[in-house]
């Protein structure tokens, strides 16, 4: 039987450098137009900054604040290049499915857009001192949907890159007094290095995705914001300890084995004293 093109694709990708996923989607697009819209709703790629000409503050862009070439800031709720029309986000008469598509949320869930970007935005600057946030939310029949981004970038100029994209895309189903959370986190982590002397060129990149599912109690609106705030900011701790013993720690068992911090000859030393003490001991 033929392979799908669409598991292909993902297949493929999932074989690349992260670190370039970008290039590789738009070489497979490119390849294949008619996966485009597929890919891009089904691929996380490191997140883009942008900067709101309504309120001058930054924002990041992804697929669900993007309607074809144009973004939606959470700051202005303003598409960017501006849109002939919009309609407000949801499934239902009146209104386009989900995220993109020149959704823009109802009174209600815009309200609380507006202040999970102002809580995320105390959060980023706790947690990570610097870098860019945003929070896109939507609408459902039964409840809301929303993403939450995280971008940390090191100082530029330096002889170590790195970057950090936190993706959190949860489903609030409301049901009553409680609300059923189901929250996907995917981090996207790149890291690079050139010092002359000591370790060279090394580049560490790479991407882990984990989910969760809870049903929390509900008092009001403002509940929402911080469950989904507990949530991810117990997701994002999980997943730095994960990445810390996968990544780091296995590069450094690695790169222990390959390198020697001493040199041959104080080797070839230590060997030789201790075969004399093993001689000695046995005799």
């Amino acid at each position: 039987m033929a392979a799908d093109p669409f598991d292909s694709a993902l297949d493929l990708l999932r074989r690349l450098n992260p670190k370039h996923t970008s290039e590789h989607l738009n070489a497979i697009i490119s390849l294949a137009p008619d996966l485009t819209e597929d890919l891009l709703s089904s691929v996380d790629q490191p997140l883009t900054v942008k900067r709101c000409k309504q309120t001058g503050r930054d924002y990041l862009l992804c697929d669900y604040n993007r309607d074809g070439d144009s973004y939606r800031s959470p700051w202005s709720n303003q598409f960017d290049p501006p849109l002939d029309e919009g309609g407000v986000g949801g499934v239902g008469p009146g209104g386009s499915e989900g995220a993109g598509e020149g959704a823009i949320p109802n009174e209600r869930v815009r309200k609380m857009e507006v202040k999970a970007n102002e809580a995320f935005d105390i959060y980023r600057e706790l947690y990570y001192e610097g870098g860019v946030s945003s929070v896109y939310l939507w609408n459902l029949d039964d409840g809301f949907a929303g993403v939450v981004l995280v971008k940390k970038a090191a100082t530029p100029g330096t002889n170590t890159e790195g970057v950090w994209d936190s993706i959190h895309v949860f489903e609030a189903i409301e049901r009553g007094r409680t609300t059923h959370y189901k929250l996907t986190s995917t981090v996207i982590l790149s890291l690079s290095t050139n010092v002359e002397g000591t370790v060279g060129d090394m580049d560490l990149s790479g991407n882990m995705t984990r989910q969760v599912e809870q049903d929390l109690p509900v008092e009001n609106d403002d509940s929402h914001i911080a469950n989904v705030g507990r949530l991810v900011e117990d997701m994002e701790l999980k997943m730095r300890n994960l990445l810390q013993d996968v990544y780091f720690g296995k590069a450094k068992d690695v790169v222990g084995d390959l390198r020697s911090v001493g040199s041959l000859s104080e080797g070839a030393r230590e060997r030789e004293t201790q075969r004399e003490l093993i001689g000695s001991m046995k005799r």
